[in-house]
């Protein structure tokens, strides 16, 4: 089996597919020890570590130069999070499509918010033609449509199963919808829209069970591990520069493993 069709096979709500999300080669081999079936980029983790914001800042080359890092680091398959597929057209989307496939990925999160002097949802027949250019460049790349309603605010179960299925007519693999946590709306979403549906979790979300067990068939902790990795770096500085003292460094992963996992 290919590592593009173990990565689909994985997509099951019986035992979700649950993707801590990694940010660099190191951040992926430590996710990967701890026995993930199979790695996701954080598209603001890779952001955070290249040194510009998360939010279409970053460069195609450059993520995709990291990308291949990732990729070579592990040995179970990867889906990066290409943001808003790094191009103003579906042409651009498509290249980004095939640098992702030449990189060894397997996946792709592909949003469709638009950013710039007037941010909000891409039009559904826009997203439908940058998901199908997508397909057509990557045919064996899992495409993970990413739905912004909830986070923009919208709250629209109907507007988001429209888009859902647009996206899902035009190429599209699984959908993706952040920013629901509760469980009633994530049971209707998981009813209505017929594809695996991937839930962005956190602090005081639904554990992977109970998501389970409401359909979901991928969960993703998106940058919160990047998050807390950095709190980890801003607590051990704050306190080293006020009390002189280094407890916040307990717990870390010992020098030694950490070098064995890098060879």
């Amino acid at each position: 089996m290919t590592n593009a069709a173990l990565f689909r096979s994985l997509h099951d709500p019986a035992d979700p597919l649950v993707l801590v999300n990694a940010w660099d080669a190191a951040s992926a081999r430590v996710v990967a020890a701890a026995g993930a079936r199979a790695v996701a980029t954080t598209s603001a983790g890779v952001a955070w570590t290249l040194g510009v914001p998360d939010g279409d800042a970053l460069t195609r080359d450059a993520m995709l130069a990291h990308l291949r890092r990732v990729v070579a680091a592990v040995d179970v398959p990867v889906t990066a999070d290409v943001e808003s597929g790094f191009g103003a057209t579906p042409d651009e989307v498509a290249e980004t499509l095939r640098g992702v496939a030449d990189a060894g990925a397997v996946g792709v999160n592909l949003e469709d918010t638009v950013r710039g002097e007037r941010p909000g949802l891409r039009e559904v027949a826009g997203q439908v033609a940058r998901i199908a250019a997508a397909r057509a460049a990557a045919p064996d790349v899992y495409i993970n449509a990413r739905i912004d309603t909830y986070l923009r605010g919208t709250d629209d179960l109907e507007q988001t199963v429209e888009r859902a299925r647009a996206y899902l007519d035009a190429g599209a693999s699984g959908i993706f919808v952040p920013g629901v946590v509760d469980t009633d709306t994530i049971g209707r979403l998981a009813a209505a829209i017929p594809a695996p549906l991937n839930i962005l979790v956190g602090p005081g979300a639904p554990t992977v069970a109970e998501l389970g067990k409401l359909g979901v068939a991928r969960v993703s902790l998106g940058s919160w591990v990047a998050e807390a990795a950095y709190a980890v770096a801003r607590r051990a500085a704050e306190e080293a520069f006020t009390t002189g003292t280094y407890t916040s460094l307990d717990g870390a992963i010992e020098y030694s493993e950490l070098n064995r996992l890098m060879g």
